[in-house]
């Protein structure tokens, strides 16, 4: 499943039963199908009541999801804004704020920094320099999560939570592909890819050559890109 950590399991049917469901709730066609637990449980919809944080022609997905003791959300970023419903169950939710990505050691949307607790800092030293958020949710709690905020999340008990998510842009900015609603904006994509050819056309370069070009090019990011007041 995507960005899941099966840390432990105390009981084989929680296990298979929290997989079943939580691949469930993409829809029937999980590769197709965008979430809406009004449309695929039914049955539940009156139970939730989604908070008026936007208007309905920004709802994207709404993701019904259950969860056992220990199964782990590694730390990464969504591209929308969204609330974290908690049903039943307790969650440990750790967020760092965006301007953190240069220390969270990313690899594409996610953080290679698996155990915040005792991070490996001979591996990601820049990780302690990260600030971190940590709240735990009690049943009936919502958390808002910004769209680029970094957040991890741990289940301490069996649980049951939904996730809402909304387009706060121009619907235009969006990847009409991606049924997940976790791709970068379209923009987005398109500069990452740029980036990653500009860098290829550097391999050939002697060391320092290719150092002295990385280092023009970090600068011109800095000058052109990065928000002055968030660095």
């Amino acid at each position: 499943m995507k960005n899941i950590i099966y840390v432990h399991w105390e009981k084989t049917q929680e296990r298979y039963w929290t997989f079943l469901l939580a691949e469930y709730s993409n829809g029937r066609n999980s590769r197709k199908d965008v979430a809406d637990i009004r449309t695929q449980f039914p049955e539940l919809a009156d139970d939730i009541i989604f908070p008026e944080f936007f208007s309905p022609s920004q709802f994207f997905s709404s993701v019904f999801r259950i969860g056992s003791p220990g199964v782990q959300l590694w730390t990464h970023y969504d591209i929308m804004d969204n609330l974290l419903i908690q049903v039943s169950g307790r969650k440990r939710v750790v967020l760092f704020s965006p301007r953190d990505a240069t220390h969270l050691y990313l690899k594409g949307d996610k953080s290679a920094v698996l155990d915040l607790e005792n991070p490996d800092l001979e591996r990601f030293p820049q990780f302690c320099r990260a600030r971190p958020y940590t709240c735990t949710l009690e049943p009936g709690d919502i958390l808002f999560i910004p769209a680029l905020w970094f957040h991890n999340v741990v289940s301490l008990d069996f649980g049951v939570a939904v996730n809402i998510f909304w387009r706060h842009l121009d619907p235009g900015f969006y990847d009409n592909k991606d049924p997940y609603g976790n791709k970068d904006l379209l923009s987005g994509q398109r500069a990452m890819q740029i980036l990653d050819r500009a860098l290829k056309t550097l391999d050939d370069l002697p060391v320092d050559y290719r150092d002295f070009y990385g280092r023009r090019m970090v600068s011109k990011i800095q000058q052109t890109v990065l928000d002055k007041e968030l660095t």
